[in-house]
């Protein structure tokens, strides 16, 4: 098990909402359950190789948790609704409230903002990646405490920038849609397969023509 803890699991750690502190036990389990679900995904997991790995006996997992389904959603529940959707608009106010002379510049800072993001959250963020499509709750959750919360603020800024005659005419709700689909595009690979020894990866000239690639799209000529 990796001795460094993501930010993340730091402050997921203390989202028990009873408020009893979790035992070393759970904790073991916590941190062995996110590295195997984010390397092998949820399906292809079993309990007893997270309990191997947490170094207890695969009953006391189900001490804890009654199924490992119950398992997942105690990692990745809370920390979308309490942690992973405060840190997106906490982490995005940054770039909101700033003021921006043209709508290329709030692209490059969101961009470097949710690389930032992604450090500190790669293993949470594969299983959500991984796991959303297959669990109509988490669905629901992310759609409803992270998806709606981003797409209202970032649509109010495309508007400024379609009212000052420098993005296209186009329902703002796609404009973002179609900025984000390719920010995430791009910051993805560039997490997962960009950063890995070896792979040729050109990130300053990656990002700029991923930033051209969306002007290109929205921007007026």
């Amino acid at each position: 098990m990796e001795e460094t803890i993501e930010q993340w699991m730091q402050d997921l750690l203390k989202l028990d909402s009873a408020g009893a502190k979790m035992t070393e036990k759970q904790i073991k389990i916590l941190q062995s359950a996110i590295e195997v679900f984010a390397e092998k995904g949820y399906a292809a997991s079993s309990t007893n190789e997270i309990a191997q790995r947490a170094g207890v006996a695969e009953g006391t997992i189900f001490r804890h948790y009654k199924t490992k389904k119950d398992l997942l959603l105690s990692i990745v529940a809370p920390a979308m609704t309490k942690l992973i959707a405060p840190f997106v608009l906490r982490g995005f106010n940054k770039v909101l409230d700033t003021q921006y002379a043209s709508y290329d510049q709030l692209i490059r800072s969101m961009i470097e903002n949710r690389i930032e993001f992604l450090k500190k959250h790669k293993n949470i963020l594969k299983i959500l990646i991984q796991e959303i499509p297959f669990h109509p709750e988490l669905q629901e959750s992310f759609q409803r405490d992270v998806l709606a919360k981003v797409l209202e603020r970032l649509s109010k800024l495309v508007a400024q920038f379609q009212a000052q005659g420098t993005i296209i005419e186009l329902p703002t709700a796609t404009v973002v849609r179609l900025t984000v689909s390719t920010i995430v595009g791009y910051v993805l690979v560039r997490s997962f397969y960009g950063e890995r020894p070896g792979a040729e990866w050109d990130d300053e000239r990656e990002r700029e023509e991923t930033i051209a690639f969306i002007m290109r799209g929205l921007g007026v000529s």
